[in-house]
């Protein structure tokens, strides 16, 4: 879900800083590439048994998301100029390792937590 969120925050910002708007329709027609990419960076995970929430999860689900919308793309005759791939992997990259990132954060110091309440110091 948030890996959704960041496709579509791209996507809204991308056409609002171009000028083309973000009626339903114009997200539709930028975001599909994008969203076809995301369901197989998630297949890629679901077929190798890998819960999505690891940072290398997260760069799996990056690149064949980047990679499947730019090609899409070609095909469908949209855009895909070198700088838009740069962007597109940065704030696609930023977004779904970063969460990634704070969860696997988040998991160790519970984990440390965890134990530290089984095994109090000085017992």
């Amino acid at each position: 879900m948030l890996d959704l969120l960041a496709v579509m925050v791209f996507v809204a910002i991308g056409r609002s800083v171009h000028g083309h708007g973000i009626r339903i329709s114009g997200l539709t027609s930028t975001a599909w590439p994008f969203a076809v990419g995301l369901v197989l960076g998630w297949w890629v995970l679901a077929s190798r048994q890998r819960r999505g929430t690891s940072i290398v999860d997260g760069l799996t689900v990056c690149v064949v998301t980047v990679v499947v919308a730019m090609v899409l793309r070609v095909i469908a005759g949209q855009g895909t100029a070198a700088a838009f791939i740069f962007v597109a992997f940065a704030f696609l990259g930023l977004f779904m390792l970063g969460w990634r990132t704070l969860f696997v954060v988040r998991r160790r110091r519970w984990a440390q937590s965890a134990r530290r309440r089984r095994w109090p110091q000085g017992s």
